[in-house]
């Protein structure tokens, strides 16, 4: 930012009763605010904000991960306190200790599955059956256009359009 952007906004923040006081600090420098509830100069309420001063200031050097979810989630108002630096790095080896573990789990469940897979399955057998597996007739012989019957049963044929203008045979 430059000097006359800096001397701008120290004087909008002097006309607009803006008080920013700072809750903390990350371990990747950023600097977090929170500016309480005020009436500005024209009389109007302006709620509470809560904001973040990056320590990369360029805004493409940003990246998703610059931000502690604990802090990301204090700025998105789903907690109330500001988290403390110890709480932000009990979290972090938390995470640590399961990305180990779910790399661990992995790799024990890639060599089981080779073993299970040489030893357990069948091979796959091809099948030859034509139609869809929610057809009555899956696995049987197609419908005819004719209905059949055999004593107790009654299968009526299947409907085709005909080509012409014709209705009957």
């Amino acid at each position: 930012m430059g000097l006359s952007q800096n001397l701008f906004r120290a004087l909008w923040r002097v006309l607009s009763k803006e008080v920013k006081e700072q809750v903390g600090t990350d371990q990747f420098g950023n600097k977090y605010y929170h500016i309480l509830e005020y009436e500005n100069w024209r009389g109007q309420i302006i709620r509470e904000r809560r904001i973040v001063e990056a320590a990369n200031k360029r805004e493409v050097d940003y990246e998703v991960g610059n931000i502690p979810t604990e802090w990301e989630a204090w700025i998105r108002r789903t907690r109330k306190t500001p988290p403390t630096m110890a709480e932000i790095l009990k979290n972090e080896k938390h995470r640590e200790e399961i990305e180990i573990k779910s790399n661990d789990f992995y790799e024990k469940g890639k060599l089981l599955s080779k073993e299970d897979n040489e030893e357990l399955l069948a091979p796959p057998v091809e099948t030859q059956i034509k139609g869809h597996a929610s057809a009555p007739y899956f696995g049987k012989e197609e419908p005819s256009v004719a209905p059949s019957s055999t004593g107790r049963t009654f299968q009526p044929g299947s409907w085709m359009p005909q080509d012409g203008k014709r209705h009957n045979q």
